[in-house]
């Protein structure tokens, strides 16, 4: 009799459907490699909620079976997650490049309670075995140094995972795509190529970072007065052409932002950035340059609150105003979810009298994720049997899905798979397991709470949209009778002068509602009027205003 194949599972639990998040599962029989380990950012409608973390509840009782996490790169929605989850994994080894390690470490010093972290260097061309899995590591180009694509060499056949990439002939302190390296990896018969979707719907070729250095250096030529540059604080290629250009028009460069100062300082540690002795200087030492002499790097892009760019916009930095003579380039694509916050800053910013450049005046950006042309060449390049498209939102995922079809994997050898799904993969099939893995949310607050759950989201959302409402009730703790009138207090949802009648017409059903509900006898059920008069008095409340506060009833004995 035939022993039956054994297959291999590929689980995601974060990145499909979804920009950022990426957390991807290789399971063969009880070993399990982790791929990845991001966060990303919260909707509009998730109020208070800072991260997204991936739900981890199918590896729990799992621990002792996971060989090891790989890394591919240093961007927070691959390495984001780090500090929340890793102790509930049993603290696995880490495997990754050596700027990778660094940012994960500085991060990690934030979490003083979390364990001490064993992480491994690794760079191009190193091997590991971690269980039946053997993975060979190549470089790719992407927007931060060390971003390195897997080799993987399983019981079932060869998988390539692309990790976020771009081809750029032509880069600026970077090496070019390794075509050469990348043909001699796919002629080694790849099963399965699992590759970045990230700009899978936008047409063309992605731009050289060549590119946007001469446009910067346009800048740097015509401006005269400061040039504040703002953009992720993980994107050092472009810090890098800042600098540079900088110390080639004599400009002092600030650093502004603790990511920036961070990131800033490992890279130049480790030598993937170069400046010259004397270009950085503190922002206190601002007044003793000219304006022309000084460049301003900055956290803040994306418009976020209490970054660097927004404070000195809202005019609450201690030490910087924005200038007449100032230009301010926006050095970054908005993340989807934040055009309006970044819109609302660029005119406060302009409102200003201050000039105001970004990737859709000029090319001063270029994303670092391949578009459609290079996504096609790579499968060329790989010649996959089987395709899975990761890393995007559903209709980025579809259309990689398309450019494979294009490129020439047959459409039932090309997998769509969402968070949460099974894939199941053979030597000669792959298809999808009609059970699924818990990959819901996991939410992250302001003070580190761990899983801030729909009833609290929702309480959140109520709050923010209909107010809050407390009504406090003072009664006789030997009759259960109230004793006066109801207090009232209204936050956010009715102006207490402008609706008399409707609070008197609440106060009198409080009143109806206590008397009625605490009953006769020497002990009163106050959990149960207070349940009553939340629900009662909110459902008068939406039948007379059509609006849903949240309703906090207190009941005071006397």
């Amino acid at each position: 009799m035939q022993k039956q194949q054994e297959n291999l599972q590929i689980i995601s639990l974060g990145g499909l459907g979804e920009v950022g998040k990426n957390m991807l599962l290789l399971k063969y029989k009880r070993k399990i490699l982790i791929i990845d380990f991001g966060l990303r950012f919260p909707e509009e409608n998730m109020p208070g909620v800072d991260f997204i973390i991936p739900n981890i509840s199918y590896l729990k009782g799992k621990e002792k079976q996971i060989v090891g996490i790989v890394i591919t790169h240093a961007h927070y929605d691959h390495i984001g997650a780090i500090p929340y989850l890793i102790k509930e994994l049993g603290n696995p080894q880490i495997f990754t490049s050596r700027l990778t390690k660094g940012i994960i470490l500085k991060r990690q010093r934030d979490f003083p309670k979390q364990p001490k972290l064993e992480i491994k260097t690794v760079k191009a061309k190193d091997r590991i075995k971690l269980g039946p899995f053997r993975i060979e590591f190549f470089k790719q180009n992407h927007n931060i140094p060390d971003t390195l694509g897997l080799f993987i060499e399983t019981p079932v056949g060869n998988i390539l995972h692309t990790a976020d990439f771009k081809f750029d002939s032509d880069p600026v302190f970077d090496r070019p795509t390794d075509f050469e390296r990348l043909n001699q990896i796919g002629k080694r018969r790849i099963l399965l190529l699992l590759s970045d979707s990230t700009r899978a719907e936008a047409e063309g070729h992605s731009l050289s970072e060549r590119k946007i250095l001469e446009n910067l250096e346009k800048i740097f030529k015509e401006t005269k007065g400061r040039i504040i540059a703002a953009t992720f604080a993980s994107l050092l290629n472009r810090i890098q052409q800042i600098i540079f250009l900088s110390e080639k028009y004599k400009r002092k460069v600030i650093l502004e932002g603790y990511s920036m100062k961070s990131n800033v300082e490992i890279a130049k540690n480790l030598g993937y950035i170069e400046a010259k002795k004397g270009t950085f200087i503190n922002v206190k030492k601002i007044k003793d340059f000219s304006d022309s002499k000084i460049t301003i790097l900055c956290t803040g892009a994306q418009g976020e609150e209490k970054a660097v760019l927004m404070r000195i916009a809202n005019r609450e930095h201690k030490y910087l105003r924005f200038k007449p003579r100032d230009t301010v380039i926006f050095s970054s694509s908005v993340i989807p979810g934040n055009e309006r916050t970044v819109q609302l800053l660029k005119d406060d910013i302009l409102r200003q009298k201050t000039k105001v450049l970004h990737y859709e005046l000029m090319d001063i950006h270029a994303g670092g994720h391949a578009k459609k042309e290079e996504l096609k060449r790579m499968i060329k390049i790989m010649r996959p049997r089987f395709f899975i498209p990761v890393h995007g939102q559903y209709s980025m995922l579809m259309a990689h899905a398309q450019i494979a079809r294009e490129a020439g994997v047959p459409e039932k050898n090309v997998i769509v798979a969402e968070n949460g799904d099974i894939v199941n993969l053979e030597s000669e099939k792959i298809y999808l397991s009609k059970k699924k893995v818990p990959s819901d949310f996991v939410m992250i607050d302001g003070l580190g709470l761990r899983n801030v759950d729909q009833i609290v989201l929702r309480d959140r959302r109520n709050l923010a949209e209909d107010g809050m409402f407390v009504i406090v009730v003072v009664v006789n703790r030997k009759t259960g009778r109230v004793k006066g009138s109801p207090d009232i207090i209204s936050r956010g949802f009715v102006y207490l002068r402008e609706s008399k009648e409707l609070l008197q017409e609440t106060r009198k059903k409080a009143i109806n509602i206590v008397n009625r509900t605490a009953g006769r006898g020497k002990a009163f059920n106050w959990a149960y009027v207070k349940r009553c008069l939340r629900d009662q008095i909110g459902a008068f409340l939406y039948k007379e205003t059509q609006r849903r506060p949240m309703i906090l009833p207190v009941v005071i004995e006397v």
